[in-house]
C-alpha cells in the first residue's frame, strides 16, 4: 500500500504525498534526460510520444485525486496505469533501435510504478465496496 496517502471525504487530501505521484515525477525528469539523446528526426514522432506518455502518469493521479469521488479517482489511475504501459512498449521500441543504452534500470521504475498503482486501486476499490 502507498504509506503518503490517505482518504479524506472521499478525496485524497493531497497528491503530493502520494509516493506514486512522486516516483512518477522523478521518471518524468529521466524520461526527458534518456529522450534528449535520441536523434533529431525522432523528435516529433518518438521522443514526443515518449515525453507525453511519461507526463501522462502523475498528471492521471494528480487529476483523478482532486475528483469528486473515489470511483472518479480509480478511473484516472487505471488511465495512469495505461499511461505506464504505453510509455514502456514505446521504450522498448527505442531500446530495439538502439537509441537507448542497456539502461534496464527505467524499466524496473516503470514496473515498479505499474505495482503501486495496481496496489492502490486495489485499496480504494476495497474501501468503496
Amino acid at each position: 500500500m502507498d504509506s503518503g496517502w490517505w482518504i479524506e471525504r472521499n478525496k485524497v487530501k493531497d497528491y503530493k504525498e502520494l509516493d506514486v505521484w512522486k516516483k512518477s515525477m522523478d521518471l518524468v525528469i529521466e524520461v526527458y534526460n534518456i529522450t534528449k539523446k535520441f536523434p533529431k528526426e525522432e523528435k516529433y514522432v518518438l521522443t514526443d510520444h515518449i515525453r507525453k506518455s511519461c507526463i501522462s502518469i502523475p498528471s492521471n493521479i494528480s487529476e483523478g485525486a482532486t475528483r469528486h469521488s473515489t470511483k472518479e479517482f480509480i478511473q484516472f489511475l487505471y488511465i495512469a496505469l495505461g499511461s505506464a504501459s504505453e510509455l514502456e512498449t514505446q521504450l522498448l521500441i527505442v531500446k530495439r533501435l538502439n537509441y537507448l543504452d542497456n539502461n534496464d534500470k527505467i524499466f524496473g521504475k516503470i514496473i515498479s510504478i505499474r505495482k503501486m498503482l495496481n496496489s492502490l486501486i486495489s485499496s480504494l476499490k476495497r474501501k468503496i465496496s
